[in-house]
């Protein structure tokens, strides 16, 4: 089941490489190409290159889901199980995803609309929060997916873990968002993001096979969008929020639907299970793209200027401001992702004490560069 999982990594990135190309073409030859923003906006210097690549992303993960959802239901489920004896055992847990699926597929549909309408004319940052939100809400109560439900027995019912969920799912989709302002960058976060989310999940005592399932679509879709966006030396087309928002939400929904404290369960490759600390796997794998987020709304809100008008504050940009090329930048932002979510990966199965030492070595991580960062500003001012 495990080379299954694996196989739809390649499944989706033949599906985003081709339409991605398909879409940079269709967007170049309609105009549908990068844009000044929204009023207030502060970009760097607009380029004539189509920002229609969500399409190939949307659709990389969208359809392999659906086109699963059917064969299941159909006498093809004997096919698949010709091609992967492994996967019998697990069609009827397969099958019970089928609503959660389409729901899923359903938001990110919704928000890959939304994404291409404001490409090509600005919708605003309060229209698509509330998008965002509304989609958010939907999951959460359609696939009964929720955070910390232990708030369930102190607020007398679950709508204190709901709206901690949809805010949850909303951090991260618009972190995602924001991450999306140098070739490569977003794409290359959120494939790193989801390795390691795939790796966690499938190596755990109980894999969870839907949500590995999506996570590998999540990778295969963001290669297969990076053989036309990594910087070598300029991207060729731009995600555009069509593909961030697509990418964000689906991070954010798929950390909810991840198991991260099983008391009943090993951890990682059957060791004891860990402790309540596992519930920070999500925040230690994305601790790059929430810093990011997190600076960005300080630095703005300080400025007397609101968190989701964009402009060039991002880590990204004060890297380069510190010198670095964009693509260097770029870079050191993927390593820095690496290296606090690979101890992501197996904060569930760690004693107490090894738990702290990954959490202090992620905070160690964000400080240096809080402290770099703080330094090099000080000294760009004197």
């Amino acid at each position: 089941m495990t080379g299954a999982v694996l196989g739809l990594i390649a499944v989706a990135f033949v599906v985003a490489a081709p339409l991605t190309w398909l879409a940079r073409a269709v967007g170049g030859r309609v105009g549908a190409l990068d844009g000044p923003g929204v009023a207030g906006q502060v970009k760097a210097a607009v380029q004539r290159v189509p920002n229609t690549g969500g399409v190939g992303i949307f659709w990389a993960i969208a359809l392999p889901i659906a086109a699963g959802v059917l064969l299941l239901r159909t006498p093809a489920a004997e096919w698949l199980v010709a091609l992967a004896p492994g996967l019998k055992e697990h069609l009827p847990g397969l099958a019970q995803q089928t609503v959660p699926a389409l729901v899923f597929v359903g938001a990110l549909a919704v928000l890959h609309v939304v994404g291409l309408i404001d490409d090509r004319r600005p919708l605003g940052p309060g229209l698509k929060l509330a998008v965002m939100l509304a989609c958010a809400a939907a999951v959460v109560i359609g696939t009964e997916s929720r955070l910390l439900t232990l708030l369930d027995g102190y607020t007398g019912g679950a709508w204190a873990s709901v709206v901690v969920t949809v805010l949850w799912i909303a951090v991260v989709t618009n972190a995602l968002n924001f991450m999306d302002n140098m070739d490569g960058l977003a794409a290359g976060v959120a494939a790193i993001a989801s390795s390691c989310f795939l790796a966690a999940t499938l190596l755990h005592e109980r894999p969870q096979w839907f949500v590995g399932a999506c996570l590998a679509l999540v990778i295969g879709a963001c290669l297969g969008f990076l053989v036309y966006n990594f910087p070598r030396p300029r991207a060729t087309i731009f995600m555009g929020d069509g593909g961030s928002l697509v990418l964000g939400f689906a991070l954010g929904f798929l950390t909810v639907r991840t198991t991260y404290y099983d008391p009943g369960a090993g951890g990682i490759g059957g060791a004891a299970a860990g402790g309540w600390y596992g519930v920070f796997m999500p925040v230690m794998i994305l601790a790059v793209p929430l810093y990011d987020f997190a600076s960005v709304c300080v630095i703005r809100i300080s400025q007397g200027r609101s968190p989701f008008v964009g402009d060039l504050q991002h880590l990204s940009h004060r890297l380069e401001r510190h010198g670095l090329s964009r693509r260097d930048a770029v870079l050191i932002i993927y390593g820095l992702t690496a290296v606090t979510a690979l101890g992501g990966i197996v904060l569930a199965s760690l004693a107490p004490w090894q738990a702290v030492v990954v959490g202090v070595q992620t905070l160690a991580v964000l400080g240096t560069l809080a402290v770099y960062e703080g330094r090099r500003g000080a000294e760009g001012r004197a």
